[in-house]
């Protein structure tokens, strides 16, 4: 699909000032080139432009508030002055897979005061001997390079559902209350097993109660003949 119409169906009848995110991966650019962006989308925050076929970014429209720049696996190999120009307030820029293939490439990005995060998988420059201090040194703004730090640090992952933070926590909350119905079920069977207990010693009370009603009774018949008699001779009275 081209780029003109690929960016009228991602527009969905809003205005450009009211886009903030915009996505127009694996489209084809005109000749190398960004077409239908213009300055319009003055809002826009977040820009991906992954596997277009560009060669340049020279037709990137003017973007201040732009803050994070997908430009992976193009065929860019210069021309990055054109970002500091455009994009003042980069934080975020993505240029893996592309045609880089000297330090010296980089160098206009030092305009880019806010950059802290540079991301340079399979491109050539990846390759020259001290590559990452030589890129940290020529752009000191950086604190990430290729997802690490200077001291090999990885950066941490923006979003909370791609490293399965919000399912850790979930399936914590859901084991928690796992173990919350198992103890209920825990003090039910304890209720239960008192229940019978107190029921068991109730009727053994019971059988001694009896046991010593009718001791007592054989005793008193026992002892006293003319009792037994006249309780046998009552038994057949009609």
């Amino acid at each position: 699909m081209e780029m003109k119409k690929r960016l009228t169906l991602e527009l969905r009848n809003k205005k450009p000032g009211e886009v903030k995110e915009l996505v127009l991966d694996n489209c084809r650019s005109d000749d190398g080139k960004i077409v239908g962006l213009s300055s319009d989308f003055e809002n826009l925050e977040f820009l991906s432009m992954i596997n277009i076929n560009l060669l340049s970014v020279s037709n990137l429209p003017k973007l201040n508030k732009l803050r994070k720049l997908e430009l992976s696996d193009n065929r860019i190999s210069g021309g990055l002055e054109v970002l500091a120009e455009r994009t003042p307030n980069l934080t975020h820029l993505n240029l893996s897979g592309n045609k880089i293939k000297d330090i010296n490439t980089l160098e206009p990005l030092k305009k880019l005061p806010n950059l802290h995060s540079l991301d340079l998988f399979n491109c050539e420059v990846t390759m020259l001997i001290n590559y990452r201090e030589s890129v940290f040194t020529l752009l000191p703004q950086l604190t990430y390079l290729d997802g690490f730090d200077a001291d090999d640090q990885e950066a941490p992952d923006s979003d909370p559902e791609a490293d399965g933070d919000g399912l850790e926590d979930e399936y914590e909350n859901g084991e928690g209350e796992e173990e919350d119905d198992d103890d209920e079920e825990d003090d039910l069977d304890e209720e239960v097993i008192d229940d019978e207990e107190d029921e068991d010693d109730d009727l053994e009370g019971e059988e001694e109660e009896d046991g010593v009603d009718d001791e007592v009774r054989l005793s008193i018949i026992g002892t006293n003949p003319q009792h037994h008699i006249a309780m046998f001779s009552s038994a057949f009275v009609p």
